[in-house]
């Protein structure tokens, strides 16, 4: 027989289940690494970040540049392109490291990217903060992590609408109505702490605001030319943030102690590594997400012999990921199984509260 539907809801069955059954904040598998070497990578420096972001930073403005000197004839295009995916894809690496405070070692560098960034991307900075904070905390856990990209069966009318920010961006603009209102949702509730809230709602504010003062001028002047500066390469840009971020955890298990067996390291090439921010090494950031973005490729030269081995390129991912998202569709219960090294001890498929639960009658198929 089937696997019931799972419940990926924050406040449902199988968030429950997941407390019950030890899943939530609970001990996770990590790979050995010399102490003194550890320390030396989770060290935090000014110059990478700085240096990063000064390039992205010009290449923003210097494609904005073009775009607005162009703007009225097809030789915009390619600088809106390229400004785009500056502006709405590469701002999710931006946002992510900063919000964990290793992009910079100066705190208030890492807390203004990461405040532009998340605007940028169009995410609020508060309710991402701990919204991100469960995800590591509770990696791909049905009813913990408020984060799975592709719950079972897949919405694949969504991914795609993604590929442009459609469905995020409908649902950050609900969020932002309700949070400037002062109000959050239930599962919200539950991972935003209470003396948090009054930022979310500040924030929620300013946002719509400087969306209406961009319509404003749009209308002012006749022309949308402020929107595609401001705004909308969100969604015509946002295509390479799906790009990237599928590639993280989509077709692995979920209800898994191990980030070998639910997340991904795909290698990329240095341009895609500098929009990404090396994120591509993403068991390394999970199993130590105090490690820098710019040391991430040392960490994976001294773990990589206790992982999978990692995928060649993002072609060789979709080529795994594609069919097991279409597979998913039929038979959500089919996931991907990481073979472990030989040396390593098998981490458990667990199949989280699946084999506890009083309905489950299979706790689902693998390849």
């Amino acid at each position: 027989m089937p696997a019931s539907a799972r419940d990926y809801s924050l406040i449902g069955r199988d968030a429950q289940l997941a407390e019950a059954n030890g899943f939530a904040a609970a001990e996770w598998y990590s790979c050995s690494i010399p102490r003194k070497e550890l320390k030396e990578l989770m060290r935090r420096s000014d110059g990478p970040a700085l240096r990063d972001t000064a390039l992205w930073l010009s290449c923003l403005t210097l494609s904005a540049g073009g775009g607005v000197y162009f703007w009225g004839t097809w030789w915009a295009v390619p600088f809106f392109v390229v400004y785009g995916v500056l502006y709405g894809s590469s701002s999710d690496s931006r946002w992510h490291e900063t919000g964990h405070g290793t992009a910079f070692k100066t705190r208030w560098m890492n807390d203004i990217l990461y405040y532009v960034a998340s605007f940028m991307i169009l995410r609020e900075p508060t309710v991402w903060r701990w919204s991100h904070t469960r995800h590591h905390t509770d990696t791909i856990i049905v009813g913990r992590d408020p984060e799975i990209a592709v719950p079972r069966p897949p919405d694949v009318i969504g991914l795609l609408l993604n590929l442009f920010a459609l469905k995020s961006a409908f649902h950050t603009l609900r969020g932002l109505f309700l949070h400037a209102a002062g109000r959050l949702t239930k599962e919200e509730e539950t991972f935003i702490p209470e003396t948090e809230r009054w930022k979310v709602y500040l924030v929620a504010r300013i946002y719509l605001v400087i969306f209406v003062i961009v319509s404003a001028i749009c209308f002012y002047i006749g022309s949308i030319l402020p929107a595609m500066l401001i705004g909308l390469p969100t969604l015509y840009g946002g295509f390479m943030a799906i790009f990237f971020g599928l590639t993280q955890h989509t077709g692995l298990a979920e209800d898994v102690l191990d980030h070998r067996l639910n997340t991904r390291t795909v290698y990329m090439n240095p341009v895609f590594r500098f929009l990404y921010w090396n994120m591509n090494y993403h068991i390394e950031h999970h199993m130590f997400p105090m490690v820098p973005y710019h040391a991430l490729p040392r960490l994976h030269q001294l773990i990589k012999d206790d992982c999978p081995p990692a995928y060649t390129s993002t072609i060789a991912a979709y080529r795994e990921i594609i069919p097991t998202v279409l597979r998913q569709i039929k038979d959500p219960a089919f996931f991907v199984v990481r073979e472990l090294p030989d040396r390593t001890k098998p981490a458990p498929y667990n199949h989280g509260s699946v084999l506890k639960m009083a309905d489950q009658k299979t706790a689902g198929r693998a390849v």
